[in-house]
């Protein structure tokens, strides 16, 4: 199949790429970019300051998530779903990214189309929804996130990617550890400070707050920040990341809950950095035990594994990157997705290539 008519959908939480935190409009940012140097014709329905080489439909002009004006969310993206709507004939296909937002719609059109899911499915409101809507074509970013939702119709499973030159990797042994992304219940911030207070090695904590883990933070981990180990930086851009992930000697990644993919380990390997990571939901999957870090059960393993970190060589994390995670990978994997559902639309309603 030659150059594709692709549409990419959004959520408009934040602009694509996101100006900070925000892993499923990283991602996007990333296929699209990617998508449009393979040679596809790209559509990019997002916010409207998001910065793209693919042509930008928008039903807002700012990312939701830092408008201040913004009260009702859902009304943007009942809006975003309309201009899809409006333009469905002119693609070959629809990528979305925005959940079961538009099944309805999807039921009703026959255009072939797929959705990856970006968040945890071991929620029990989502297995009545999917229940009705056992039919939509869905791709998982990792194995593990299927479990509680086996049965859905997967068409794909294709691991998160960065572009290749997004992080220069250090080589170089580091001199603290890294937390790096949300300050929640679940991704476990105390058992990282903890680790490294074990360790007596510092660790410098690169984390956005949500609004809904505020009266987490206030009550259990500020007063964990006042230990002279512990550096918190606050909320960091993709610029800072280089130096932040590539002069520390391991991420820490200690988990509680099943981690869908965990985007921070990818860019840890990108910049040569080992990862130490619980053994929760895709943990298995990115990290191979050994060779781009370790794989632990508890904080004992966990402090073991900081003390033998030396033994896991930098230059074999940025080559598992580059094997396994880089976003050329990624795309390739979607592009072939998106062929084989092509090819069962038109064999099945005799659909023609979209024409503009």
């Amino acid at each position: 199949m030659d150059f594709l008519k692709i549409a990419q959908v959004a959520p408009l939480y934040e602009s694509i790429p996101p100006r900070l935190y925000g892993g499923t409009e990283r991602v996007v940012a990333y296929l699209t970019e990617e998508l449009v140097g393979m040679g596809h014709q790209v559509t990019l329905f997002a916010s409207g300051d998001s910065q793209t080489h693919a042509r930008l439909i928008s039903p807002t002009p700012k990312s939701l998530r830092l408008n201040k004006d913004c009260v009702d969310s859902m009304a943007a993206h009942i809006a975003l779903l309309q201009l899809v709507q409006d333009r469905i004939e002119h693609f070959d296909i629809i990528h979305y990214h925005i959940d079961y937002l538009h099944y309805p719609l999807s039921r009703l059109n026959h255009a072939p189309h797929i959705t990856t899911l970006h968040g945890r499915l071991n929620i029990p409101d989502l297995h009545d929804l999917y229940k009705i809507y056992s039919d939509m074509p869905v791709v998982s970013i990792s194995q593990a996130q299927r479990k509680p939702l086996d049965w859905l119709n997967w068409v794909g499973n294709v691991y998160h990617g960065l572009p290749a030159t997004l992080f220069k990797p250090n080589f170089k042994p580091g001199s603290y550890l890294a937390f790096l992304g949300r300050i929640s219940v679940e991704k476990r911030v105390d058992r990282a400070i903890d680790i490294a207070k074990v360790c007596g090695i510092p660790i410098k904590i690169a984390a956005k707050i949500d609004k809904d883990d505020a009266v987490y933070f206030e009550q259990n981990i500020k007063k964990l920040l006042k230990h002279p180990l512990v550096e918190y930086i606050g909320e960091i851009t993709d610029a800072e990341k280089e130096k932040f992930l590539g002069e520390a000697m391991a991420l820490l990644f200690p988990i509680d809950w099943p981690e869908p993919f965990g985007l921070v380990m990818i860019e840890a390997m990108a910049c040569g950095t080992p990862v130490i990571a619980y053994n929760h939901g895709s943990v298995p999957e990115i990290v191979e035990h050994g060779v781009s870090g370790y794989i632990v059960n508890n904080r004992q393993q966990a402090v073991e594994a900081v003390r033998r970190i030396e033994l896991i060589s930098r230059e074999s994390c940025r080559d598992a990157f580059d094997r396994r995670f880089s976003s050329s990978v990624m795309s390739k994997a979607y592009v072939s997705v998106y062929e084989r559902m092509i090819d069962e639309r038109a064999e099945k309603f005799h659909f023609k290539p979209a024409d503009l």
